[in-house]
């Protein structure tokens, strides 16, 4: 009768995709990874690529992962997919996860471009020397621009934690002294929060309120900072415990005592 074959296992279900979530939403760079697998594998592997972004821009997390997963069992040798795992892990602060997946997205892609965020998972992971040996690998010359400015932030926040925290300045100035770049509201705001540390308010104020003024995308909370080294406080003007909870269609509170 010949041999058996094996079963191969309870196919597991699959998170749903959103009406009009193609998968031509990727990059081009992203799809031609995805040229390794068949064309419906292909299509199915990028539309829960671009629910994974989806669900991570609505903070879904668990959601984000499930179409990560998903992914994997259906790409996992493709460089993208292991690094939206990786993301996924490194949203949710599980940096063990992410830095496993980074590397093996590093290992199939050649691609530099993850250093900056395995550099922030091994700080996360407490291991601040081994942070910055990574950070001053061979890797490095490699990076963008941006990836460069990233991989300082993260290199930053790194003395900040081994109480360097003059490094920590000073490996960010010459970056926030060149031209506004797109990715400059992260560096003044790294910037500023370091000078803060050591103890200089104003300057930091300063770099904060240049943040500010830089983040057009709102990606900082910079004015919450200003507020806060200018001392503002806000308060709901309304006192629902002294004064009861207004009524929608009158304005008057809803008790029947008079307030006063």
């Amino acid at each position: 009768m010949g041999p058996r074959l094996a079963p191969t296992g309870r196919r597991l279900p699959e998170p749903a995709i959103l009406d009009g979530v193609t998968g031509r939403e990727l990059d081009r760079a992203a799809w031609q990874q995805l040229r390794t697998l068949s064309k419906e594998n292909a299509e199915g592997v990028a539309q829960h690529l671009v629910m994974v972004t989806i669900r991570l821009e609505e903070e879904d997390l668990p959601a984000a992962m499930a179409h990560a997963e998903t992914a994997v069992r259906r790409g996992g040798r493709v460089p993208a997919v292991r690094e939206a795992m990786g993301l996924v892990a490194y949203r949710g602060g599980d940096w063990s996860r992410a830095l496993a997946e980074f590397r093996t997205a590093r290992r199939l892609s050649g691609s530099p471009h993850l250093l900056p965020l395995m550099v922030d998972c091994e700080r996360g992971l407490g291991r601040f020397e081994r942070a910055l040996e990574l950070a001053s690998s061979p890797d490095r010359d490699g990076l963008t621009a941006a990836e460069r400015a990233e991989l300082a932030i993260v290199v930053s926040g790194v003395r900040r934690d081994l109480g360097q925290v003059d490094a920590a300045v000073l490996g960010l100035e010459p970056l926030v002294a060149g031209p506004v770049k797109a990715w400059s509201a992260r560096l003044f705001y790294a910037y500023a929060d370091a000078l803060l540390a050591r103890g200089e308010r104003e300057r930091a104020r300063e770099w904060f309120v240049r943040a500010m003024d830089a983040d057009t995308d709102l990606t900082t909370d910079a004015g919450d900072r200003v507020d806060e080294l200018d001392g503002v406080v806000f308060a709901d003007s309304w006192d629902t415990e002294r004064w009861g909870e207004p009524d929608v269609d009158t304005g008057r509170t809803s008790e029947t005592e008079d307030p006063a």
